[in-house]
């Protein structure tokens, strides 16, 4: 398997106060429950962010049209770039990664069988009326893969007989020169006993501009300006339907297609092959049908069901040089990828007594994964190479219970448990065999099952006028994938089939509390991470994945949010996380490659003020700041163990000023990184400089 990676005018304005009132008593109905997940934490109101989520009216009022940037305003959430030729947008939960924090929409998991290298920076937000992150303590009800935590996008749904909204936004980079654009159209309607919905997004970026105070190192990599290869797409059509015959039953179908394009930016100071790859991903789909249902069985129990199927569909270009006209070079290919998944799962919730509730729910998932190549498209001598079809096939399993029992109306313990299991049963490659030789053929690796028990318990306390506390306790595992067992990389990596899952044991004690008009709320914890998936240096001179050391988190979490009036609000978070990473002192093939752990900072922090000065008018500066980041240099042919330190620290302002023409249509100005602020959160790869925007959103 080789390596892969999937792949105008925004409302960053806030609602006048009637209509953001009204807008908020609709906020329940407004929000898809059928695609909710368990999580425990305080929602925020208006622009104010939860302690785990991020309601749509703080989506808009900030501006963040990405997930990446959109989650990163939740305190122990960070957002991440990935580097390299793939530019990916990454999110870290608690110093966890992609790998070990599953996403799903409406519950229903995204995952790419080959690697689950996802790219958050292709997921748009306008269709989404929150996003949750439960951290360290996920449900093991959710499903499998949930080691470090879980993320679920719940898409929107219509409250109203007849429900219309249109947005625009029109991007400036920091010579006012166009940028690209936001649009987003929504039309729905609520009749009785159904409802219907259809939304379209879309976001196009043309180019981004580094900051005034870049120096170029290697013009020939990026001169300054505009960042070459910043170019990038992103679509998303969701339609839904649904059925709600009485007060307790619910069932509904959607349908989600998501298209992306996107290219590559070069590193700005290396120079080696391994940096200098022209790449593009020409489409990055994703495709999903699913269905969502609970019905009341009596009035002790309730079955919750979903059943899904979706496509992933790829194409990789490998090009000869930056101008993207030719691949005859041995270097040159093209890789498509195509993979689907079905499953489902049901759960039954019983009031065994009324302070009682016991819940059991089954997981099933199939996925298949395609993939081919050809190399040199355009050689003639010698002519292209085309790799027969490799397919990948894997089921996994997850029988999960939970008891919720009430001690008092104000103090419940949960406990939970789960067993996951994993069957492989095909994984094809292309080429020779290790420790063999020959000609390059189709053949099978080794094929290896693997299975996982999980616990988990939680105690929660609720006092009067929202007060909370609780403390929590979750051990959970996560099966490695495809990718990190099987893949090549290009032949740079060897194969390890038995890689076994990595474990992560999580504790947590946290609460909210009101004071007044101020609200905080704040965590600690910790984590263990035992058979930890590490990279290491082969004698070969190969990387290869194995299960390896241990790894320690520890942090603590707090945000704030305070009233004063009407008219004025501010809040904000603050975020501190230690990582430390034990690799062991077992030799490995040789020796053990130089580990650290990468791309989340110690601290990390968000503020802002609302201010409305007069009805209809609304100031929103806002800041956020993080620490130094350990990063790492690529490695070489005079640099084979690369070499890791640490970035700067930032501080980056955005600023926003929004007014209501009329009730329902609002327009809006803004400037993002104000100060031009030049900062990377990966080596190599800076961030963008000061841009303007201007917005319009129409609502009925």
């Amino acid at each position: 398997m080789k390596a892969r990676l999937p792949c105008a005018v925004s409302l960053l304005i806030a609602l006048p106060a009637a209509v953001q009132a009204q807008e908020a008593g609709n906020d329940a109905d407004a929000k898809f429950r059928l695609g909710e997940i368990v999580v425990t934490g305080q929602r925020g109101e208006g622009v104010a962010m939860g302690s785990d989520t991020v309601s749509q009216a703080a989506l808009e009022a900030f501006g963040k049209v990405r997930l990446d940037e959109a989650a990163n305003l939740i305190p122990g959430v960070t957002m991440g770039n990935s580097g390299g030729s793939r530019n990916e947008r990454l999110i870290f939960v608690r110093g966890f990664d992609r790998f070990q924090v599953p996403l799903s929409i409406d519950g229903i998991r995204v995952y790419l069988p080959a690697d689950n290298r996802l790219d958050y920076g292709r997921f748009l937000t306008p269709d989404v009326a929150e996003i949750q992150v439960a951290k360290g303590y996920a449900s093991v009800l959710d499903g499998p893969g949930a080691m470090g935590g879980a993320i679920n996008l719940v898409t929107r749904k219509p409250a109203k007989e007849l429900e219309i909204e249109g947005r625009a936004e029109i991007d400036l980079d920091r010579n006012a020169d166009y940028a690209g654009y936001t649009s987003f159209g929504l039309v729905g309607t609520k009749q009785g006993t159904w409802y219907a919905q259809a939304s379209y997004a879309r976001n196009v970026t043309d180019h981004w501009t580094l900051p005034a105070s870049f120096v170029a190192k290697v013009p020939a990599n990026e001169d300054g300006g505009d960042r070459d290869f910043s170019k990038s797409a992103d679509s998303r059509v969701n339609l839904k339907a649904g059925f709600t015959p009485n007060a307790t039953d619910e069932y509904s179908i959607s349908y989600t297609h998501q298209e992306g394009t996107k290219n590559a930016p070069l590193h700005i100071s290396d120079t080696s092959n391994a940096s200098l790859r022209n790449w593009s991903w020409p489409y990055w789909d994703i495709e999903s049908y699913y269905f969502l249902s609970t019905t009341a069985l009596g009035d002790k129990a309730t079955l919750k069901t979903r059943a899904y199927y979706s496509n992933y569909d790829n194409l990789l270009r490998s090009w000869d040089n930056r101008n993207q006209n030719s691949q005859a070079l041995p270097r040159a290919f093209n890789s498509p990828y195509s993979d689907n998944a079905y499953g489902g799962s049901l759960q039954i919730d019983m009031n065994l007594v009324p302070q009682d509730r016991l819940s059991l729910a089954f997981h099933y998932r199939h996925d298949e994964h395609q993939e081919t190549q050809t190399s040199r498209p355009d050689s003639v001598t010698p002519a292209p190479t085309v790799e027969p079809v490799q397919t990948s096939d894997e089921r996994n399993w997850s029988m999960a219970a939970e008891n919720r029992y009430a001690f008092t109306p104000q103090i419940t313990l949960t406990l939970g448990i789960s067993y996951d299991w994993r069957d492989t049963d095909r994984a094809q490659e292309y080429g020779v065999p290790a420790g063999q030789t020959g000609a390059s053929r189709l053949y099978q690796f080794p094929l290896r099952n693997a299975e996982a028990v999980n616990g988990q318990g939680r105690l929660d306390w609720t006092g009067e006028n929202g007060d909370k506390l609780y403390a929590s306790v979750s051990s959970r595992a996560r099966f490695p994938t495809l990718f990190e067992r099987f893949s090549s990389q290009f032949g740079t990596a060897e194969p390890n089939p038995d890689l076994k899952p990595e474990r992560a044991i999580n504790y947590e004690v946290g609460g909210a509390k009101n004071f007044g008009a101020l609200h905080v709320s704040g965590a600690v914890f910790v984590s263990r991470i035992k058979d930890a998936l590490v990279s290491v240096r082969l004698a070969s001179n190969r990387n290869q994945r194995v299960n390896i050391g241990s790894a320690d988190y520890a942090g603590a979490e707090i945000a704030t949010d305070y009233r004063l009036g009407d008219t004025l609000q501010v809040g904000g978070n603050y975020s501190y996380i230690h990582r430390s990473f034990d690799v062991g002192t077992a030799p490995i093939g040789g020796f053990i490659r130089q580990f650290q752990l990468t791309d989340v900072p110690d601290h990390k922090g968000f503020g802002y003020v609302s201010w409305k000065p007069l009805p209809g008018l609304e100031l929103l500066p806002s800041v956020e700041w993080a620490g130094k980041r350990v990063t790492v240099t690529p490695a070489t042919a005079n640099n084979d163990v690369p070499v890791y330190y640490k970035t700067g620290r930032y501080v980056r302002a955005d600023a926003k000023i929004s007014y209501a023409v009329l009730p329902n249509v609002e327009v809006g100005a803004g400037v993002r990184n104000l100060f031009d602020e030049y900062y990377v959160l990966t080596d190599g790869f800076p961030e963008a400089g000061r841009s303007y925007f201007f917005s319009l959103r129409a609502k009925y």
